[in-house]
């Protein structure tokens, strides 16, 4: 089956739990139709380049996905109907990308480099 990256962005005045329950949302979608979700990523509330429908901030979630192509279309449907959803990126990949995400790597990094700046 191909693999496919999906990112969403969720309304900044949803809470965490509100959107690891879309991620789940999306999860089950995925699920039912025999693909599989290899990997959730939550990136956290970041600051958007431009205001999204009067959203300044928003929620990003990556999710790892295994299933055939009519489930993606399925799960962009959800997407485009879902009002907490305000974008939605998914791109077809050759393989699946095994560990961190490059998002999660930078905060790690970015986190290890606050701690060092503190101790000196």
């Amino acid at each position: 089956m191909p693999y496919y990256e999906h990112v969403f962005l969720a309304r900044q005045d949803l809470s965490q739990a509100q959107v690891d329950a879309l991620a789940a949302s999306a999860t089950e979608i995925v699920e039912q139709a025999e693909g599989k979700v290899t990997k959730t990523e939550t990136w956290g509330l970041k600051n958007l380049a431009f205001k999204i429908d009067r959203n300044r901030k928003a929620h990003f979630v990556l999710l790892n996905i295994d299933a055939p192509g009519t489930v993606i279309a399925e799960l962009e449907r959800q997407a485009r109907i879902n009002e907490d959803i305000i974008r939605y990126l998914t791109i077809r990949v050759e393989e699946l990308e095994e560990g961190p995400s490059v998002m999660m790597r930078k905060q790690d990094r970015d986190q290890r480099r606050r701690r060092e700046r503190e101790e000196d």
